[in-house]
C-alpha cells in the first residue's frame, strides 16, 4: 500500500526565493562564485554584544524552555521600545515573543481568525503571507498596488475591496517586501480608522522597522490599540537564524494567543531570547551597518537605470529594489535563471510576488556586504552588454 498523497493544505506555492538560493547553492558547490541578490539576508552578522550575551548563557550551562508567551524581561525591553522609538504606550502584557515574524503570523491568524476569513494582501508582495493563510484554511484577497501609488496601499483600495465582498482581515507591511515602500502617516491613520469602523483585523507587520532612508517609521499602534503588530530581531537586528520575533496583541487576544503557542511551540528559543535583550543596546554597531545599505541603495539607484533597469520606485526602507524588466523578458523566471547560470548573480523573480503581474519583475536584494552589490552590478553590465539585451 501507497502512502496517502499529501493534504491540500500541504499545496501551498513554492517560496521561489528560497528555491533561487538553493540553485545557488549548487553552482557554489560546483565550484562558481556567486553574488547573492536574492533573499533578505543581512549581510553583516548579528550585534557583538548579541553574540557575547548567547556565549556567556551558553557557558553557564542550561538553556531550558522559557514561558510560552516570552522571558517577562524581554518582554519589559520590547515594550520599553515602543515608548523610546514611537512614544507609543504599550504594556509587557501585550508582547508576545515568537518563533520569528513567522511563528507571529501564524498565532495571530489562528487567535483572531476563523477557517475561511477573507485576508487583504497587497500584489506584489511577500509570499510567505499567501501560504500560511492558504495552508490555515483562510482566503488570500489580492489587493493589487502600482508605481502610480509608490506601491503603497491606500484606505480607499481596502475600503473599494470591502465593499465588493467582507473582509475579515488586512495584512499590510510598512516598510514592504518586495518594493520597500512605505505608507505615508496620513494614509495608515485612514487605513487603521477604516479597520476599527468596518470591524476588520487589521494585522501590520513592522519587520523591516529601523531600516528606512527619507522618513521615519511609524507603527500603527500609533493609530490604533486594536492593531496585531508584527516584528522581529531578523533584520535591523541582523539576527535571522536566531528565529525570534515578538508581536503586540490587543489585550483579548492574549490569553488565546498564549495558549496556541503552548501547543505549537512551547516557547521561542531561550538562547535568542537571552541574547536579544542586548540587540536593543547595540545602536551605534546597528545604524552603522544601516549607513553600508544606505550606500548599497544610493549605488544601485545609479546603476540600475544605466542597464535598462530604469522603471522602478525608489524604496523608502528596507533593502529592495522591485525592478519592471519588461524591456527584456515577459517570464522574469526565465530571466532570473538565465542571470544566475550566465552572469553568476542571484535575483528573484517577481512572479513570486505578484503571480498575476509578476513575470515583468525581478527583485534585487542589497542587503549584502556593499562590495558584493557592487560586484552584482558589474557583472550584471557585462552580462547585458555581451548578450545585447538579454532577452528571451
Amino acid at each position: 500500500m501507497s502512502f496517502p498523497p499529501p493534504s491540500r493544505r500541504s499545496a501551498v506555492a513554492p517560496f521561489i526565493a528560497m528555491d533561487v538560493l538553493a540553485e545557488a547553492r549548487a553552482l557554489e558547490r560546483q565550484g562558481r562564485r556567486i553574488v547573492h541578490m536574492e533573499l533578505g539576508e543581512p549581510g553583516a552578522p548579528a550585534p557583538q554584544a548579541v553574540r557575547a550575551a548567547a556565549e556567556r548563557a551558553l557557558r553557564e550551562g542550561a538553556i531550558g524552555y522559557a514561558e510560552a508567551l516570552g522571558r517577562p524581561e524581554l518582554r519589559r525591553r520590547i515594550a520599553r521600545h515602543y515608548a523610546d522609538a514611537y512614544g507609543a504606550e504599550v504594556s509587557p502584557e501585550r508582547v508576545v515573543v515568537t518563533t520569528g515574524s513567522s511563528g507571529a503570523f501564524v498565532l495571530a491568524f489562528l487567535a483572531a481568525l476563523d477557517p475561511g476569513a477573507r485576508v487583504a494582501l497587497t500584489a506584489p508582495g511577500y509570499p510567505a503571507y499567501a501560504n500560511i493563510l492558504a495552508a490555515l484554511g483562510l482566503e488570500p484577497a489580492f489587493i493589487e498596488i502600482a508605481r502610480e501609488t509608490r506601491f503603497a496601499p491606500t484606505a480607499a483600495a481596502l475600503e473599494a475591496a470591502h465593499r465588493q465582498r467582507r473582509l475579515q482581515a488586512v495584512l499590510l507591511a510598512s516598510p514592504a517586501n518586495p518594493t520597500g515602500a512605505m505608507i505615508e502617516s496620513g494614509e495608515l491613520a485612514k487605513i487603521c480608522a477604516f479597520c476599527a469602523e468596518a470591524g476588520v483585523v487589521l494585522v501590520s507587520d513592522e519587520i523591516y522597522h529601523g531600516l528606512s532612508y527619507a522618513q521615519p517609521c511609524e507603527t500603527a499602534l500609533t493609530h490604533s490599540r486594536e492593531a496585531i503588530v508584527v516584528n522581529s530581531f531578523s533584520k535591523y537586528y541582523a539576527m535571522t537564524g536566531w528565529r525570534l520575533g515578538w508581536l503586540v496583541a490587543p489585550e483579548g487576544l492574549v490569553r488565546p494567543i498564549e495558549r496556541l503557542q503552548q501547543s505549537l511551540a512551547i516557547s521561542a528559543p531561550t538562547l535568542a531570547q537571552i541574547a536579544a535583550l542586548d540587540a536593543f543596546e547595540a545602536t551605534a554597531e546597528l545604524e552603522a551597518v544601516k549607513a553600508g545599505y544606505a550606500r548599497s541603495r544610493a549605488l544601485m539607484l545609479e546603476r540600475l537605470p544605466q542597464l535598462g533597469f530604469d522603471d522602478f520606485a525608489p524604496p523608502d526602507g528596507a533593502f529592495y529594489f522591485y525592478v519592471d524588466v519588461s524591456r527584456f523578458t515577459a517570464d522574469s523566471a526565465a530571466f532570473c535563471r538565465r542571470m544566475l547560470e550566465e552572469a553568476g548573480v542571484a535575483a528573484t523573480p517577481g512572479v513570486d510576488f505578484d503571480r498575476a503581474r509578476g513575470g515583468r519583475a525581478v527583485r534585487f536584494s542589497y542587503a549584502g556586504p556593499e562590495a558584493e552589490i557592487r560586484l552584482g552590478l558589474d557583472r550584471l553590465a557585462n552580462w547585458l552588454g555581451k548578450s545585447g539585451d538579454a532577452a528571451l
